[in-house]
């Protein structure tokens, strides 16, 4: 029996560790996941490059692991283990530099600090790639081919590698929405599109003097965007103000400011979404309005509110009465 659980444990470990490899690849594919992992110990300039070279290592040895066999399956089985033994040597390096830097196993999803548990998992990771050495099918076999073995040895390490990982964590906080705004991770070119798809954009454009951004800053829940522009022969600064989250209807607004004064000269976007209570009331012609506040100050009650206005009305006149229909109008 025991031969077989370790023939079993050994076979699971092709589609595991290319399903990771190519979880991985993905994750660090997305333009945010190059400040992480072994990106942190090259230059700025460099980091791209580099985080894009490993997506495709991992993406080849994955594929290799599901479809080779032979000397070339064995070649990359050998290649698998020593990209595990490198990365928990890399790993060490990371946290001794930078002891806030995640992993970036997964890209994005590797924020937390790397960690003992993180270290485990790798390091298991390395022992699982020694295991697969010398097996006879390709992972793609042991795949299409389960067996009720296969099936209770892949739910046990699934477990225990949920335990390691600190992503799961990550990932549920982010889907269920529980993490704050202020906190929330938002790519510029996300907000960049988000801005350029709505209406406060479209409304703006004849102002602005150029597309791109001459500065951009991120506030809280909010990323700022400041564009040049030309209103009425002033110059201005047409600054956007980008929502990471929230309703669609609210998440862009815009602000002309005047760059010689300083002062706003035109504001965009919902400011709230509450509707008006009663219907607006009739503003007074200037010249009734003038004459209604040199009453009220001959009489000393001092300046006209609305709730004076009315009980004045009402007090001066029923319906019919001239004097009252002139304050009324």
């Amino acid at each position: 029996m025991f031969p077989e659980i370790l023939a079993a444990v050994r076979e699971v470990q092709l589609p595991l560790l290319a399903a990771l490899l190519l979880m991985g690849a993905v994750g660090k594919a997305a333009p945010r996941s190059e400040g992480t992992g072994v990106a942190v110990l090259v230059p700025q300039r460099w980091r791209r490059p580099v985080t894009l070279l490993t997506c495709l290592v991992e993406v080849v040895l994955a594929v290799a692991l599901l479809t080779l066999t032979g000397p070339l399956g064995e070649a990359a089985r050998v290649l698998t283990v020593l990209l595990f033994a490198v990365s928990v040597g890399v790993l060490l390096v990371v946290r001794r530099r930078d002891p806030e830097a995640g992993c970036g196993c997964f890209g994005g999803l590797s924020r937390e600090p790397i960690g003992w548990r993180t270290l485990t998992r790798a390091s298991l990771l390395a022992v699982a790639a020694v295991a697969t050495i010398g097996l006879t099918p390709s992972g793609w076999e042991v795949a299409a081919t389960p067996t009720l073995l296969h099936g209770a040895v892949l739910g046990v390490e699934l477990l225990l590698l949920a335990v390691l990982s600190p992503e799961l964590r990550e990932a549920l906080t982010r889907t269920l929405g529980r993490e704050p705004c202020a906190l929330r991770e938002d790519s510029p070119r996300r907000s960049l599109r988000r801005l350029r798809r709505s209406d406060v954009w479209r409304t703006n454009t004849k102002v602005m003097l150029s597309t791109e951004p001459e500065d951009t800053w991120r506030h809280g829940c909010w990323r700022f965007l400041r564009y040049d522009g030309m209103r009425h022969g002033r110059r201005v600064d047409v600054v956007y103000a980008v929502r990471v989250g929230g309703p669609r209807r609210t998440r862009v607004r815009a602000a002309l400011v005047e760059r010689e004064s300083g002062a706003v000269i035109a504001t965009f976007g919902a400011v709230t979404t509450l509707d008006l209570q009663g219907p607006p009331r009739r503003l007074p012609r200037p010249r009734q309005a003038a004459k209604r506040d040199e009453a009220e100050g001959r009489g000393g009650t001092g300046p006209v509110t609305p709730a004076k206005e009315s009980s004045g009305a009402a007090g001066r006149g029923q319906p019919g009465d001239p004097e009252a229909e002139r304050i009324q109008v």
